[in-house]
């Protein structure tokens, strides 16, 4: 039911302006407009603030359906819980109340700024600094690679705090748009989710409430990494959502098309391609499916899972969109058919919230 409900939704409020928002390079507002009146989101927020209370398959199923009409759109969903979970996770009462509230409402969104210019796989390497002033801190730094800079209201912030301790020296924060000395770079000009701004997030003597730190002073970074455990698997949502979308789209495509008399769908060639992109996107989700469970319950394995369900489903979105293309032909390669849109989406699931080399990492560390 969940399914069917966001997948006409996304059909009827967010496809229709998927190739839009790509060409012209802007926020889907329409699909943030029919997510906030469909309260889907942000699904994940707990109920006691004000929020659905989605368990993380659900939440899966959500960007995954979304993400199948348009990612850009999907990063409306996945950013929101990427920003939020280290305030659900580590936060105290009173920031869980006063952040997630607003964000369940969908009077704001909420980003995650962990990367730098020269801190990206080594995140612990960040320069950005907190200095502790009386009873505030003040944030000093550059965070790059953010997504919904600009849009989202509040940024959950890792910052350096005691420069020593490497990564048991940072610290994480709620930084708020309209603190002082926050402000945004450009948007990004991207290959693929050109919908989603990417900016850079500027902070300048940011003082803000020492009541703002998530979690204890110096586990900001175990937050952040925590984190990525969990919404890895939104990204391996995301990337079936498209690959599904790709092959759905390459499907239909196949029977229409006549060649030699004949549909291309009744060459043996042709159904093998769709055989494979089938088969691979039915594997992904099986393990997405089990990370989400696993998320869910906090199982101690999820680390490993949560990896092998991003690096596996993104790779197989790359496959599958980029076979989609090829089915389509000369067809594919045109902004006029919506594949070679998906095949350029589909790359930077390989790439956000840890490389795909860098899950393989992870992954070898964390064997089962």
């Amino acid at each position: 039911m969940l399914r069917d409900a966001i997948r006409s939704l996304a059909e009827a409020k967010i496809a229709p302006y998927a190739a839009a928002v790509d060409e012209e390079a802007r926020f889907p507002q329409e699909a943030l407009d029919a997510l906030v009146a469909n309260d889907l989101h942000a699904v994940h927020v707990p109920e006691e603030y004000g929020g659905a209370g989605a368990d993380a398959l659900a939440t899966v199923i959500v960007i995954e359906e979304v993400a199948r009409a348009c990612v850009s759109s999907s990063l409306i969903p996945a950013v929101n819980k990427l920003g939020s979970l280290p305030v659900i996770l580590s936060g105290s009462e009173d920031l869980k109340k006063r952040y997630l509230s607003p964000l369940a409402k969908g009077d704001a969104m909420f980003s995650y700024c962990l990367s730098e210019p020269d801190a990206g796989s080594d995140a612990a390497g960040m320069k950005t600094k907190a200095v502790r002033d009386g009873d505030h801190y003040v944030l000093n730094g550059v965070k790059r690679w953010i997504t919904n800079a600009g849009v989202s209201e509040y940024y959950t912030v890792m910052a350096v705090t005691d420069p020593e301790k490497r990564s048991k020296g940072i610290s994480a924060f709620v930084v708020e748009k309209s603190d002082p000395g926050v402000s945004f770079g450009a948007p990004e000009k991207k290959l693929g989710i050109k919908g989603s701004p990417t900016r850079e997030v500027y902070l300048d003597n940011v003082r803000i409430p020492a009541d703002r730190m998530i979690g204890e002073e110096g586990t900001g970074f175990a937050t952040a990494m925590k984190t990525l455990d969990h919404t890895r698997i939104t990204i391996a949502a995301q990337a079936l959502g498209v690959a599904q979308g790709a092959l759905d789209y390459a499907k239909g495509y196949v029977q229409e098309r006549k060649q030699f008399g004949k549909p291309i769908a009744d060459f043996q060639g042709i159904q093998f391609m769709l055989a494979d992109m089938a088969m691979k996107i039915e594997a992904a989700r099986a393990l997405t499916y089990q990370a989400a469970a696993k998320s869910e319950r906090g199982d101690s394995d999820l680390t490993f899972q949560g990896a092998a369900a991003k690096c596996f489903a993104s790779d197989v979105a790359m496959e599958v969109t980029t076979d989609a293309v090829q089915l389509l032909g000369g067809y594919g390669y045109t902004r006029d058919y919506p594949v070679e849109r998906m095949m350029r989406d589909a790359k930077i699931t390989q790439i956000y919230e840890g490389t795909n080399q860098v899950q393989r990492i992870v992954m070898a560390r964390n064997l089962p």
